[in-house]
């Protein structure tokens, strides 16, 4: 028996359709492999934070006599999915008092230590500035700061 002109055009298009279909599988394992074996690489960012002289976010030094030394706790946390190196420059209303030489950090790494300031002249609402740079970068990556108050001498308020 000879196969009609239609089952032998049938049976071409259910060859295609099943070549299709096979395709289709091969590429949805293929990209299901490498999905799951290619990493996601999530925000980069680096954490940059002060603290009370305790670890809280309180506490901070607001009224220092001249001459006195303050206390904070500065923190760096690397969150840049590679190993990063850091400085800090300390700066008291634009005038550089201190700077932390190099912090390096790998990825998920965390440095905190206490760090001592002191201020160089009397004034209220001096700017105390912690900016982080990252590797050879001008360019300050992070900043915070707080404001104090500096007094010649201490004085008592009283009754």
């Amino acid at each position: 028996m000879i196969p009609s002109l239609t089952t032998t055009a049938r049976s071409r298009w259910d060859k295609a359709l099943t070549v299709l279909l096979v395709v289709a599988v091969l590429g949805a394992i293929g990209s299901l492999v490498y999905v799951t074996a290619t990493p996601r690489v999530g925000e980069r960012f680096t954490e940059f934070y002060i603290l009370g002289p305790q670890g809280k976010a309180e506490d901070y030094p607001k009224v220092l006599v001249l001459g006195e030394k303050a206390v904070v706790r500065l923190g760096i946390v690397n969150h840049e999915h590679e190993t990063t190196d850091y400085r800090v420059e300390i700066t008291i209303d634009g005038e550089k008092v201190s700077e932390i030489g190099s912090i390096a950090l790998k990825h998920e790494g965390k440095w905190e230590q206490p760090i001592t300031f002191s201020p160089t002249r009397a004034g209220a609402h001096q700017k105390v500035e912690f900016s982080l740079y990252k590797g050879e970068d001008t360019e300050p990556y992070r900043k915070v700061y707080l404001w104090i108050t500096v007094m010649e001498e201490w004085v008592e308020s009283g009754s």
